[in-house]
């Protein structure tokens, strides 16, 4: 018999059966020992990540490489490969491999090939080329629904209007919305995110923890009757959710590191404070009875003569610490420019003493405020737009 194969694989006289055998054998080596599956067709024997250990700044970016293996060791191209981040609140991974440092930590970057996997350790370092600290520490005291006529120049507060004649006295600051959370999102997100107490989210938006983590700042949330050590959860004793917005924040939430940040005011504030050990950022949130909600004004008054004095005799403090005290929103019969008229108090030894500013202000520039103090050059949404508030300190 004959066969004949022409261009186009023309063949007369064969079998479709036997003319697959002799294609089969046309791809066989010199050898003669058998066909050889192709490359396509071999099952991944092995995963490796390339580097598999490395640094990064905050905000820089590097790249990784995944190698899929045969059981020869012959790399296999082409293979699919998916990349995930042990912790994206540290560094963050795209589909391609391209690592971005978010924080300054560590995270275990992993590849996926066919079922296999293979990580990177990635270091994340502080960031260079950031602006210059101005300060120390930031603490920042919230209080509750307060008009600020009910306040300055009265006697039920004597301990804050104290700090406002030796230090620094917004008397034109207002407050974004009613009621409490929008508020208190403006003052950590630049944007008030919810409408009303009730909101459950979770907060993905650029906000103040991702900016002091990407410029290697510190920071905590010290939250009077908070259940335990990075409880998210919702109202329980006297503790108020709606009130410590860092537990709606997708960088908190998502990290068991950063949820540790928000801590029990009872007792952690004093001994870090005590032992030299206050973070960069500080939020303070007391409760009901002591931030002027449901208690007397006189009660949060001495709450912050107790709790908060210490800090402004503390050696920090007088080097180079900064204070705000605020309220998030006025009474509700107050809702010029969103929620009204509140007190803004700000203390520091660089403060222009008994200073007293006509300036129009609401809480994004307060946030701008803390974190430009920290040398942090980047400022979330309503923030990055938001009046400076310079005017208050020595030059």
């Amino acid at each position: 018999m004959t066969v004949t194969i022409l261009r186009g694989f023309r063949v007369a006289g064969l079998g479709v059966e036997l003319l697959l055998g002799l294609m089969a054998l046309a791809g066989c080596g010199s050898s003669g020992s058998g066909p050889t599956a192709p490359a396509s067709a071999l099952p991944v024997a092995r995963v490796l990540v390339s580097p598999s250990a490395a640094s990064v700044g905050v905000g820089a970016t590097l790249q990784l490489a995944a190698i899929c293996s045969d059981t020869n060791g012959v790399s296999l191209r082409g293979r699919a490969v998916t990349w995930s981040s042990a912790d994206q609140t540290v560094a963050r991974v795209d589909a391609n491999g391209l690592v971005t440092g978010v924080a300054v930590g560590g995270a275990d970057i992993t590849a996926t090939c066919e079922g296999l996997h293979a990580s990177a350790t990635i270091t994340v370092t502080r960031a260079t080329g950031g602006g210059p600290r101005r300060f120390s520490h930031v603490v920042i005291v919230l209080e509750e629904n307060t008009n600020y006529a009910s306040v300055i120049g009265g006697t039920s507060m004597p301990y804050l209007n104290g700090l406002a004649t030796r230090y620094g006295l917004a008397t034109n600051y207002f407050a974004n919305s009613h009621p409490s959370l929008p508020n208190y999102f403006v003052l950590t997100v630049g944007k008030p995110i919810a409408s009303d107490d009730s909101y459950s989210g979770t907060v993905t938006d650029d906000n103040i923890v991702r900016e002091l983590l990407a410029a290697g700042r510190t920071w905590k949330c010290y939250a009077q009757g908070l259940p335990s050590v990075g409880y998210v959860g919702g109202d329980k004793g006297s503790y108020t959710r709606h009130h410590n917005p860092f537990t709606y924040l997708s960088d908190v939430t998502g990290s068991a590191t950063q949820r540790n940040n928000i801590v029990p005011f009872e007792g952690n504030f004093a001994a870090d404070l005590a032992a030299g050990h206050l973070p960069d950022f500080s939020f303070v949130v007391p409760d009901e009875a002591h931030d002027a909600h449901s208690g007397p004004l006189a009660t949060a008054d001495a709450w912050l003569q107790t709790n908060v004095g210490p800090y402004l005799a503390s050696p920090g403090f007088q080097s180079d610490g900064l204070l705000i005290v605020t309220f998030d929103e006025a009474d509700k019969s107050d809702s010029m420019h969103g929620g009204g008229r509140v007190v803004w108090v700000v203390a520091s030894p660089r403060s222009k003493p008994g200073y007293r500013s006509a300036t129009l202000f609401q809480h994004e520039s307060t946030l701008r405020l803390a974190l430009k103090a920290l040398g942090v050059t980047s400022f979330p949404n309503g923030a990055a737009s938001a009046p400076d508030m310079d005017e208050f300190f020595v030059p």
